[in-house]
């Protein structure tokens, strides 16, 4: 197993393939409505806010539960501390809806749905903001489970090195990225996500990193 010590720079390279791979490259523009993907990242309810205030979106769905991952810093959810996050940065509360049962990205999505046409939001359009690496999978989920919306990505603009900088562990870091990675891959052939085309050096970079021990949030086999 690679600990944080033995981390090298082609493990770097091959993590920031990873990274780039899993950015949408979608162009911002304003939404019917947002849906901000739980994780351990609270810089997805910072970005929620910078782009409300911004004027993208009327409305935001805060949507998660805790996971193994997150059980810690955010011991009531995941939800609830993004939207206290997002009330201290001036979103409105009547902005905002809340949806604190959803464990994995396609609850996320569904739950999300869910609330969305309770509350009577006309939906056309959607704004998914997660992390940076968490984009390709929310997106491949959303066409899968809600293909009469559009879904537009949005994460902090932070590169892998940046990004890192704001992680307590890298090598946790890198484990997640293959995490992702892997369920894109997969998931289409479950049913879960549509299917998307991954180049040639981005499977070769997973492969390396699978191979030197970044493994921790891999399927079980």
């Amino acid at each position: 197993m690679t600990d944080q010590a033995s981390i090298s720079n082609a493990d770097r390279a091959d993590a920031r393939t990873l990274w780039d791979f899993h950015q949408m490259g979608h162009e911002l523009r304003s939404c019917s409505a947002a849906i901000a993907l739980g994780s351990l990242d609270l810089g997805v309810a910072s970005a929620t806010a910078e782009l409300y205030h911004a004027g993208m979106f009327p409305v935001v769905v805060f949507t998660g539960d805790t996971s193994d991952a997150t059980k810690e810093r955010f011991p009531r959810g995941e939800a609830v501390h993004y939207r206290e996050h997002a009330l201290s940065l001036g979103v409105p509360n009547g902005a905002i809806l809340l949806e604190p049962k959803a464990t994995n990205t396609g609850q996320n999505i569904a739950y999300s749905r869910e609330a969305l046409e309770n509350a009577g939001v006309p939906m056309t359009t959607v704004l998914l903001i997660s992390m940076p690496y968490m984009q390709r999978r929310a997106y491949a989920t959303c066409r899968k489970l809600w293909p009469e919306v559009e879904p537009v990505c949005v994460s902090q603009a932070l590169s892998f090195d940046e990004y890192v900088m704001t992680h307590d562990d890298e090598k946790q870091l890198i484990d997640m990225l293959m995490g992702d990675m892997e369920r894109v891959m997969k998931y289409p052939k479950h049913g879960f996500a549509i299917e998307q085309h991954v180049p040639g050096e981005v499977r070769d970079a997973f492969e390396r990193l699978r191979t030197r021990g970044y493994d921790t949030w891999l399927l079980p086999a």
